[in-house]
């Protein structure tokens, strides 16, 4: 019975892992779309970008302890946010952020979480 129960739990969190790659891969096109200094051309760099940032996200929490969502922690989750968003450029091809574009980014994705009701970094 636990077996099965496993399977399950693992077939959930695949799906959900997916569906959040999906929301982050839309989020990040509305957020090039408005943001200067950001851009992101093409699909599959949108969906490398999506894993990129959601594996550093991971890495930042999992060994910082810190939230990295642009509003999770304040400032400090804002700045986080941001310098994941500037680092994920060097990992994505057609990917371009200014650094100012990665501030105004994090603030556009901050907002765009706070709608959205999967969370994106």
């Amino acid at each position: 019975m636990s077996q099965s129960n496993n399977t399950r739990e693992n077939k959930t969190s695949i799906v959900g892992w997916i569906g959040r790659l999906v929301m982050v891969a839309i989020i990040l096109g509305i957020t090039s779309f408005f943001t200067p200094g950001f851009s992101i051309n093409g699909l599959w760099s949108y969906l490398i970008a999506a894993v990129v940032i959601t594996i550093l996200d991971y890495i930042v929490e999992s060994f910082m302890g810190v939230d990295a969502s642009p509003f999770g922690k304040g400032l400090k989750g804002f700045v986080i946010s941001a310098v994941i968003i500037y680092v994920a450029q060097f990992f994505v091809p057609n990917m371009r952020v200014s650094i100012i574009g990665a501030l105004i980014a994090a603030l556009v994705i901050g907002i765009l979480d706070a709608i959205f009701p999967s969370r994106v970094m």
